[in-house]
């Protein structure tokens, strides 16, 4: 049978096979339903299987299939739902409390990676559609979504709970650290923040302050957003270049963000033991507090990531260290200080970019420009490498003009 012919023998047996039904069940609307997937299970097969020898009766008998399964399904539903009423607590008998915080740890629970931390955690807790986080992370909504679901299966009957264990919540911590840089840095494509993504973290840090608000991590982590995020108006200008601090028009940056960062910076600072999100905190403060590049205290800087070396043992540390000691001690003892980060930094953007910037203070822009073009080809984003673009064509013309 072609087709059409299909086509026109199904129109044809539609409202017999409807009659039939509504006359067993009394139920228009629901025999119209079953009609119809029974309509479409016939257009599926009988391409296939051939149309059998009664139409009709092949027709009345799937709809009346379909119509069961779906009064069994009512059903089900309804007891279902009577057990969950036997069971219901009065409304006056329900504890107030928030189990957001509860499920923020379920969602960063050591069991996930840290990508799947982040994605279920926006999802989850965020409120972000799958749509969105792909699109952050700039991968497709189906691979999304499936680390999303992988998520879901892995904490399968782990305990809903507040942990009160210290690694727990350090794990808390660093997926909304790892969430606030990314939409702060992204770590591709042609925007270099996502404020999305690091109002977000800033958000839900509150919420875990607002719980733990005697903790000196928490507070420090909280402190170091606000205030990294208050240079968030001045780092791009107009065209979505980025400005580097030195550069920027302070005079944007959001000073309500400022003096709250720095309270809580301060706070955090005299609460034992010291972390690593109050050493960041500090540092960040002492340069908002800074009216002009000029009027920043490097040296109370540098030897806050002398202990911030100490604690944390990262090579991004010493990097960041090394500027700083250059500003006090000039280029060259910052350049000294990056000898052992070639191993550990090996290929690594910002090591390239930082030496750039170092051999332009001491005047070798030969030197500088090569630096400033190999930091372009290995990153990332798209301002990170026109800045550097920039660069090397501008201490590559300064060094023509000076031959």
């Amino acid at each position: 049978m072609t087709e059409a012919g299909l086509e026109d023998l199904l129109r044809e047996l539609a409202p017999q096979v409807l009659g039939a039904m509504v006359r067993r069940t009394g139920d228009f609307t629901a025999a119209e339903d079953a009609v119809q997937e029974a309509l479409i299970a016939a257009a599926r097969s009988w391409p296939a299987d051939g149309v059998p020898d009664s139409p009709r009766g092949w027709l009345v008998q799937a709809a009346s299939r379909r119509f069961v399964d779906e009064i069994r399904q009512e059903q089900a539903r309804r007891k279902r739902e009577e057990r969950a009423a036997r069971r219901e607590v009065p409304p006056e008998a329900v504890e107030e409390h928030d189990d957001t915080l509860r499920l923020l740890f379920l969602c960063c629970h050591p069991a996930l990676t840290a990508a799947s931390a982040i994605a279920l955690t926006l999802r989850a807790v965020g409120g972000l559609t799958t749509a969105e986080i792909a699109a952050a992370y700039l991968v497709p909504e189906a691979t999304m979504a499936q680390r999303i679901s992988r998520a879901k299966q892995k904490l399968k009957g782990l305990p809903f709970e507040l942990s009160q264990d210290q690694e727990r919540l350090a794990q808390v911590l660093h997926v909304l650290y790892l969430i606030f840089n990314e939409g702060y840095t992204s770590s591709s494509g042609s925007e270099l923040h996502r404020s999305d993504l690091s109002g977000e973290a800033i958000r839900l840090t509150r919420m875990v302050h607002e719980s733990l608000p005697e903790n000196a991590q928490v507070t420090g982590l909280l402190a170091l957003m606000l205030l990294n995020d208050a240079r968030r108006p001045a780092r791009t200008g107009s065209l979505g270049e980025l400005i580097p601090l030195a550069e920027q028009d302070r005079s944007l940056w959001n000073k309500e963000f400022i003096d709250e960062g720095v309270a809580l910076a301060v706070d955090a600072f005299g609460r034992p033991p010291l972390g690593e999100y109050q050493l960041q905190a500090a540092i960040a403060a002492l340069h908002d507090e800074a009216a002009r590049p000029e009027e920043t205290d490097w040296p109370q800087i540098v030897g806050l990531y002398g202990l911030l070396e100490e604690l944390s043992g990262n090579p991004m540390v010493t990097l960041n260290r090394a500027i700083a000691h250059a500003m006090v001690s000039g280029p060259q003892a910052g350049l000294e200080l990056l000898r052992p980060l070639d191993d550990k930094l090996d290929r690594h953007y910002r090591l390239d970019a930082v030496r750039g910037h170092l051999y332009e203070m001491l005047g070798d822009h030969e030197t500088a420009a090569a630096h400033f073009t190999a930091a372009a080809r290995r990153t990332t984003t798209l301002p990170e490498q026109n800045y550097l673009t920039t660069k090397a064509a501008e201490v590559s013309a300064a060094a023509r003009r000076r031959d």
